[in-house]
């Protein structure tokens, strides 16, 4: 069994892939302090909850926050006995390079995004990922990550517009019934949701143009089933688009062994 660990800004998500489907995904918070003893006794006390027996043989890895990855590696080999492939490092190959600037470090997110998204869909794509930031992948005809755009994330627009404004509360993100807000919650909620509709549905467009041929846009994180109910603005929404990715790329690496 291969086990899936994506490491974003605020939470790490485990998922364990049997060959053909995903027997269970859990999900923390991200916190670099852990080790490696407390994720393998977090994650084994899942398994037994929802009674369920794995047999870990592979691990493979994507994580914005390096500080992590070490505790991750000491746990894939105390407990599983196995090496772990790093998505970003140069012994996890990837089935198609990028092409961005020399000397850019394209994100592991993305990278694993961007396979995923080819491996269901072919080349010529917007990635939409709604996570801590809002990010826009393009993908070329042959499945090469070629740049994008990165934004600020809802929650953490949200958030600075909080701190930054006195008088201004906390809220939760939803979809107003009317864009004219009528109270205080209701204007953020307005500003923000559909903001947002215009920031994507923008910021697509003009890719397309630059581009210059027919794209398809993906929607994936966990916001993206709520923006699509405002506006027509993906052509698909991928739950589970990351964790497809590094069964992807795990699957190449073995190829090419």
């Amino acid at each position: 069994m291969l086990l899936c660990i994506d490491c974003g800004n605020t939470n790490t998500v485990f998922s364990l892939w049997d060959g053909t489907e995903f027997l269970c995904t859990f999900r923390a918070a991200t916190e670099w302090q852990r080790t490696a003893d407390q994720y393998f006794v977090w994650w084994s006390t899942l398994l037994r909850h929802h009674k369920i027996k794995a047999d870990v043989s592979e691990v493979i890895i994507s994580s914005t926050v390096p500080r992590v990855v070490f505790n991750l590696r000491v746990m894939t080999d105390r407990y599983f006995g196995t090496r772990p492939y790093v998505v970003g490092k140069p012994d996890c190959l990837l089935p198609t390079s990028p092409r961005v600037d020399e000397g850019t470090t394209v994100g592991p997110d993305r990278l694993v995004n961007t396979a995923g998204a080819f491996d269901r869909h072919g080349g010529d794509l917007i990635i939409v990922d709604f996570g801590t930031a809002t990010t826009f992948d393009v993908v070329a005809s042959d499945g090469a990550y070629i740049g994008g755009v990165i934004a600020p994330g809802v929650n953490l627009s949200l958030e600075a517009l909080h701190q930054a404004a006195a008088a201004l509360p906390h809220v939760d993100i939803s979809k107003p019934q009317t864009v004219i807000g009528t109270n205080t919650v209701h204007c953020m909620q307005s500003g923000v949701f559909w903001g947002y509709v215009g920031l994507v549905n923008g910021l697509c467009e003009r890719i397309k143009e630059e581009y210059d041929r027919p794209m398809k846009v993906l929607g994936t994180g966990g916001l993206a089933p709520l923006f699509s109910s405002g506006y027509a603005l993906f052509d698909t929404i991928e739950d589970d688009l990351t964790m497809h990715g590094l069964t992807v790329i795990h699957r190449y690496n073995k190829d090419n062994e």
